[in-house]
């Protein structure tokens, strides 16, 4: 009964920790960003909705993300735990998944930021561009993006340590010792306020 949340810059790599991290923790990878691609690839409404939002580098509204994560986290797969990545960016997003988890007598266990620079961040961009190339990668939704996240989701960052739920992990270098280094940091983290009997 796992309920992680991954947080940090456009970038830092939340996608590939996430697989890992919820692969570890057997808890199902809940992806904001894959669900909108999802969506908009398959003319959805509410990835007609979104696409305007992510071509332009710009966070999808509150109550088309709030609507697509309430539907998700009612799914079976849930009940026994997550891994959020991309969900809560704002302020009001962490009330809304407060709001949520509370209707199903549920709250989070820990949540884990990733901290890189951001000249790191702008070298990855420009290699996934090359290699994946996603059309929301262009250097000016790049930085459209990661001044968002300085400007926005840094009170989501400040909400939870102040609930000391934060656990901040190294996210430069090598992915597989990054992935170590936060499995290792969540286990200390979760066995200090569940210690085995």
């Amino acid at each position: 009964m796992t309920r992680l949340l991954i947080i940090g810059p456009p970038g830092s790599g939340k996608g590939t920790q996430a697989d890992h991290l919820a692969r570890h923790f057997n808890v199902p990878a809940v992806s904001t960003g894959d669900i909108f691609r999802s969506n908009v690839s398959r003319e959805t409404e509410l990835g007609r909705q979104a696409a305007g939002y992510l071509d332009g580098g710009s966070f999808v509204p509150d109550h088309l993300t709030n609507a697509l994560i309430r539907d998700r986290l009612q799914d079976t797969d849930v009940r026994s735990g997550f891994l959020l990545d991309g969900y809560p960016r704002t302020a009001p997003q962490v009330a809304e998944l407060d709001s949520m988890l509370a209707e199903q007598g549920r709250a989070l266990d820990a949540v884990i930021e990733l901290l890189a620079p951001d000249a790191e961040l702008e070298q990855r961009m420009h290699r996934r561009a090359q290699e994946q190339g996603r059309s929301d990668d262009t250097e000016e939704v790049f930085r459209r993006r990661l001044e968002l996240y300085h400007t926005e989701t840094h009170e989501v960052v400040s909400a939870y340590a102040g609930r000391g739920l934060l656990v901040s992990v190294d996210g430069t270098g090598d992915p597989g010792e990054i992935t170590a280094l936060a499995i290792a940091a969540v286990e200390k983290f979760l066995a200090s306020f569940h210690p085995r009997t």
